[in-house]
């Protein structure tokens, strides 16, 4: 597949495999790139951890996966995830030496008319708050900005809440877990949690016996959604780990955003959620993942 584009000599084609490892170095050197200038850690602290994430999403049968070339050579990638009736953007990378040429909104716009396609009802994504050539480009393709985010990390809570219990999440759970979403976004993660379930990173959290919230995976590539703030504690106080580099808070939730504050979790850096189309307030407690 090929796309005809405003960039002179850029070619869209979609990802395959094999344009894992170069894609990977990219993703690792423009993230690197942006954020040391900006006196923030990488998002991906290594060559080889961006060359295994653009595997599984090149390969993932709900990605749908796109890059760019400049005279045969791969100059950057974005990835669409079409897991849902939201579609989700990213991680859009361009090598540093081809940046400011048009690239990133040609990917953008590559992305943005397979969703048009595929008729999805809304799009969104997770942008570096401190790049604001980034949003800029964003609002430009109408992105409205939605809420502001900041990363948290920090050393396991690995305690339990009073009137939680924490536990993995099983396949059993996927329908309530459907409703649950469904009442606090107005659409529906189940094939995230789903894979969240196969890779074992996946939990719920019942109070009373009954499903109160669950997290695909609690760090940067997961989501969670409560039905309240006591069970977004249960679910972070539970966490064998933050996941990458860390889960991302909705900071107009003042009091989960003061309470992990308050048990020792730390600001990494601040993001912005951004979106399309089909866009409920939430109705409860949520974690986007960095896709949204």
């Amino acid at each position: 597949m090929t796309t005809a584009t405003a960039t002179v000599g850029c070619v869209i084609r979609r990802a395959t495999p094999e344009d894992a490892a170069v894609c990977g170095r990219i993703c690792y050197e423009a993230f690197a790139t942006l954020n040391r200038k900006h006196n923030f850690p990488p998002d991906v602290p290594d060559q080889e951890t961006g060359a295994r994430l653009m595997s599984w999403m090149f390969s993932h049968p709900g990605m749908y996966c796109v890059v760019a070339e400049v005279e045969g050579r791969i100059v950057g990638s974005n990835c669409l995830d079409e897991r849902g009736i939201i579609a989700g953007i990213g991680p859009i990378t361009i090598d540093p030496t081809s940046q400011d040429s048009g690239i990133g909104r040609t990917l953008m716009v590559a992305v943005m008319e397979r969703a048009n396609e595929r008729k999805a009802a809304g799009l969104r994504l997770v942008q570096a708050a401190f790049h604001g050539r980034s949003m800029s480009l964003y609002a430009k393709l109408g992105f409205d900005v939605r809420e502001p985010l900041v990363v948290m990390q920090g050393a396991p809570l690995k305690r339990q809440i009073d009137g939680y219990t924490v536990r993995p999440a099983t396949a059993i759970d996927v329908e309530d877990c459907r409703r649950l979403c469904l009442r606090v976004h107005g659409h529906e993660r189940s094939e995230e949690l789903r894979d969240g379930i196969a890779q074992g990173i996946a939990m719920a959290v019942e109070r009373g016996g009954k499903l109160a919230g669950y997290t695909s995976a609690l760090g940067f590539f997961g989501h969670a959604v409560a039905e309240s703030n006591g069970p977004m504690q249960a679910l972070i106080a539970g966490a064998e780990q933050f996941l990458g580099p860390g889960f991302l808070l909705p900071t107009r939730n003042t009091e989960l955003f003061r309470w992990c504050l308050g048990h020792g979790l730390r600001v990494v850096e601040p993001m912005t959620l951004m979106a399309v189309g089909l866009y409920n307030e939430p109705v409860g407690a949520f974690l986007p993942s960095i896709l949204f």
